[in-house]
């Protein structure tokens, strides 16, 4: 008759670490995904973006024109290809793509650098057309974006799954932050004082 009545835990335990590291994979790939996939769309959206876009780009680029048109290409379908290989469930894929994420992150991030040194005052095309000019934060933004991606390449070589309600939290905090780090413009904006007009 001992022990009769007093319920036991499950038998089966999951390793230790195993189930958060699957929501921290599914939420970097949301986080990262978002980020690189409203960059992609807001570039290729219309003719017009793509256009402003790669005019950006060939005012910041040391390169020729030509030059700097066909990097503006590149730089999309970079973004494109960090989308397809975060969709991937093959954990190497995934980590190729978070690899991929850190190295066009912090190219970014050199490249407004520079043009912030020059004191270039364009506007930052990263997510559409945004007309805030290239500062510091943008350098901030792209840097904090690399780190968060090369931790994704360790999170992503694991196997397994989760509870469904906490995959669930995880891909949504995923989507949220990277949405708000894609409108980080805006929402500077919006707490930016009113200038008065003359």
């Amino acid at each position: 008759m001992r022990g009769r009545g007093i319920s036991r835990p499950c038998a089966y335990r999951y390793p230790r670490g195993r189930i958060p590291v699957q929501y921290a994979d599914l939420g970097m790939r949301f986080l990262i995904g978002t980020v690189f996939l409203i960059a992609f769309v807001s570039k290729v959206s219309s003719r017009r973006s793509f256009a402003a876009f790669a005019g950006s780009v060939v005012e910041l680029s040391p390169f020729p024109a030509a030059a700097s048109r066909f990097l503006a290409f590149a730089v999309a379908a970079g973004e494109f290809l960090v989308c397809l290989l975060l969709l991937m469930p093959a954990p190497r894929a995934a980590g190729l793509g978070f690899a991929w994420a850190a190295v066009l992150l912090l190219v970014f991030a050199v490249a407004v650098g520079c043009a912030v040194a020059r004191g270039t005052r364009s506007a930052c095309r990263c997510f559409g057309a945004s007309t805030a000019p290239l500062g510091v934060r943008h350098i901030v933004r792209n840097l904090v974006l690399a780190v968060l991606a090369a931790g994704g390449t360790a999170v992503a070589q694991t196997t397994g799954a989760g509870h469904p309600a906490g995959l669930v939290i995880a891909a949504l905090g995923g989507l949220l932050i990277g949405g708000l780090l894609a409108a980080l413009d805006s929402i500077v904006d919006l707490f930016r004082p009113l200038r008065a007009k003359s």
